[in-house]
């Protein structure tokens, strides 16, 4: 039987984050991943396929150039799902293969098939030609993320009727589409398809969407979804989906019809950890396969045993999660971990993108903070009249008793590469003077912080710190 210092089951972000950090601290890590390759969900099903899928619509189907050339203008004008497969499939290879290398040359060892426990140090993988080896290890990192919510009322078929892991793998692009979930997964593809001038329509039970997103920065993303015909049915509920004939007729809790090309059922996602026999190991998980962890430190109520990623919950994001396993991973090996930044941000490749670091609005208000808020849009630089942008906000907020900055938040263009300014601003506690007396690259979105600052400047005007 093998022995190693740490096992960690899964190669997404937090796993390969937290087998690379061990093997770089001198401890023998084995990796075990059930995929065909290495990379899990975030390589093969979730965030680099999404991204790119997103990429090539935008870049096919001429979208960031129609503010000048109209709604009518194409750069291919028959898209097909082989075109944007083509792009995926490269992509991919690229990432496994930097994937691999990095476990290599660190000397990670990994090996594929299903793992499960048989006590808590001691695990059994049932490799894909059938043979059973069974490894041990002084500590244990579950990175093993996530897979879609399937409800027994949903009749996928992976053709007209999917799950977002199975729409990467549609063989026509679909004239209407009927996206279930205003989640950031659903509203991702929701805008994503209706770039390629597919008819969206957004269903969610609930009456809002993105609650974790400043309020203002949602109803301009809201308008502008609305701007371009995408329909909005918040507050709305799917009771029964029927497929006949080649199109999908849905039945909403209102009365209200609905027939479709196709359904991506996108409402939620369940920890992937049904697998793992975690009785075994003394753990369990939450009704939606989730494991609950020490925030700090990422470890179970098993103290040799960690888990990290997206099987731990919210965020949810490959940026943290990666962070996660690092910090799991040290821990468990007996290395010091440093407690990370306050503020990190959090970016929804929607068309367009959202990006937010700090407070929101609606927080501050909370926390009884006295405020001021700055704004920017994009059409007011001249780098968005090069590019041709009639939207895109970017928003800050500032304390009026120490002027620091308390929060960022960006829709539009660029806004997830245009966050990371406002994030290094938060982490070392700058004020709105940072953004009033800074130069800019001219002409940049950047700049759009120097008008945001100079809005929340003059609207702060002379008022006292000691306020």
């Amino acid at each position: 039987m093998d022995q190693f210092d740490l096992i960690v089951v899964g190669s997404g972000p937090a796993g390969r984050r937290g087998a690379i950090q061990a093997a770089k601290l001198g401890k023998r890590v084995l990796v075990i991943e059930q995929g065909k390759r290495v990379g899990g969900v975030s390589v093969h099903t979730g965030t680099i396929p999404s991204k790119t899928l997103r990429e090539t619509a935008l870049n096919l189907s001429g979208w960031r150039e129609r503010g000048f050339y109209g709604r009518a203008y194409r750069v291919k004008q028959e898209i097909s799902a082989e075109d944007l497969r083509r792009r995926l499939l490269i992509t991919l290879d690229h990432e496994v293969e930097v994937l691999e290398h990095q476990f290599a040359r660190n000397r990670v060892h990994h090996i594929r098939g299903k793992a499960s426990f048989v006590d808590p140090q001691t695990m059994q993988v049932i490799k894909d030609d059938g043979e059973i080896v069974h490894v041990t290890g002084a500590s244990i990192l579950l990175a093993v993320g996530t897979k879609p919510f399937r409800p027994d009322y949903m009749p996928f078929d992976g053709k007209t009727v999917l799950d977002s892991d199975e729409l990467l793998e549609i063989g026509d692009l679909p004239r209407s589409m009927v996206v279930i979930g205003a989640g950031v997964i659903g509203i991702e593809y929701a805008t994503i398809f209706s770039s390629l001038d597919t008819q969206v329509t957004l269903i969610d039970p609930k009456s809002t969407m993105l609650d974790f997103i400043d309020k203002e920065i949602v109803e301009d993303f809201i308008y502008q979804l609305r701007d371009r015909n995408m329909k909005l049915l918040l507050g709305q509920k799917a009771e029964k989906v029927v497929r006949e004939n080649g199109k999908v007729e849905l039945l909403l809790d209102n009365g209200r019809r609905i027939v479709t090309d196709m359904v991506l059922f996108a409402a939620g996602r369940m920890g992937a950890t049904d697998t793992l026999n975690l009785a075994a190991a003394g753990l369990e998980a939450d009704n939606r396969g989730r494991l609950s962890v020490n925030p700090e430190t990422f470890a179970t109520n098993v103290p040799h045993i960690f888990a990290a990623g997206d099987v731990v919950g919210f965020p949810s994001l490959a940026s943290t999660s990666m962070e996660q396993g690092r910090i799991a991973a040290r821990v468990a090996v007996g290395a010091i971990a440093k407690e990370p930044p306050k503020y990190f941000p959090y970016g929804i490749y929607a068309v367009p993108e959202i990006s937010t670091c700090g407070l929101s609005e609606e927080e501050v208000k909370e926390r009884h903070i006295p405020y001021e808020c700055g704004i920017a849009r994009f059409r007011e630089t001249s780098r968005g009249h090069i590019m041709g942008l009639d939207t895109g906000l970017l928003k800050m907020i500032f304390s009026l008793k120490t002027r620091r900055l308390l929060g960022v938040h960006i829709v539009g263009e660029g806004a997830t590469e245009l966050v990371h300014i406002g994030q290094a601003v938060l982490n070392l506690k700058g004020t709105v003077e940072y953004f009033v007396e800074n130069t800019f690259n001219y002409p940049t979105l950047a700049e759009a912080y120097k008008i945001a600052g100079l809005d929340a400047w003059n609207r702060m005007g002379d008022i006292k710190s000691e306020i």
